[in-house]
């Protein structure tokens, strides 16, 4: 496990890296989630193993540090986490991240390009969603206030509603973390992610769920040069569900075509 501080009170990113060639590859989780337990199998795959790989978690999630006073914006995340790659020695990197951690990597490539060649987005929010009362994801989170989230019984509603899987994982990250990031993801970013994804000038491919039929907006996407793969057997964890498929398309993703 390696860590570097990302905050002027020093509050620590971490992550589990792997050995290897470059470029770098950063795995990146979502919302709830750790990178360690969601991509190691991924990442010693005998299609994506062999280079230097980080497994990072986000500030307030997993193994980092969950400070109460860091805002959690989209922005906010990419900034640290190019904080910590940067600490790590870390450029041009081939960036694999799921669902909000997609959302953060857009937004990093966007703030800090020379820290990102490629990117592999993993079911990721492109759009900002509404706030829906009772939902197990992100717009359920934000449709509470942070205070009834925090003390009002809304951490323990959301724990009993997400599922022991998401659970297990949900429970390592800050109460305030996880409601902030959640309120901001659905909030999105100005320009939305979408717009920036759009505007990247780097090879870029986007994984959904099969079951999930035709991705909004592919047709803009794929003309502004996003690769947008289906792939079946597999619900928004993609590389848990599927991992073989997962491996293969973003091994696909990952090879320089000439």
């Amino acid at each position: 496990m390696r860590s570097a501080a990302v905050t002027p009170e020093g509050d620590q990113i971490r992550w589990v890296e792997l050995p290897g060639q470059e470029p770098p590859r950063v795995y990146v989780h979502g919302l709830g989630a750790t990178s360690p337990a969601y991509f190691t199998r991924a990442a010693v795959h005998p299609l994506l193993a062999g280079h230097r790989s980080l497994l990072i978690d986000l500030l307030g999630h997993g193994i980092s540090d969950r400070p109460t006073a860091f805002d959690y914006t989209l922005e906010s995340h990419a900034d640290a986490l190019a904080d910590a790659l940067t600490a790590a020695g870390v450029s041009g990197a081939e960036v694999i991240a799921h669902s909000m951690g997609g959302s953060v990597a857009i937004v990093l490539a966007a703030r800090h390009p020379h820290l990102v060649s490629r990117l592999v987005l993993i079911d990721a929010n492109l759009d900002p969603i509404p706030r829906t009362p009772g939902s197990s994801g992100s717009s359920g989170i934000a449709a509470y206030s942070e205070e009834e989230f925090v003390t009002g019984g809304g951490w323990e509603e959301v724990r009993d509603r997400v599922g022991a899987h998401w659970w297990s994982t949900m429970r390592l990250a800050g109460r305030e973390a996880l409601h902030r990031s959640a309120f901001h993801l659905t909030h999105g970013t100005d320009p939305t992610m979408r717009e920036l994804l759009l505007d990247l000038r780097i090879p870029r491919t986007f994984l959904l769920p099969e079951a999930d039929g035709p991705l909004p907006g592919s047709a803009a996407l794929a003309g502004a040069g996003v690769s947008v793969v289906a792939i079946p057997d597999c619900g928004h964890n993609i590389m848990l569900d599927n991992p073989e498929a997962f491996a293969q398309a973003t091994a696909a993703a990952l090879t320089p075509r000439g």
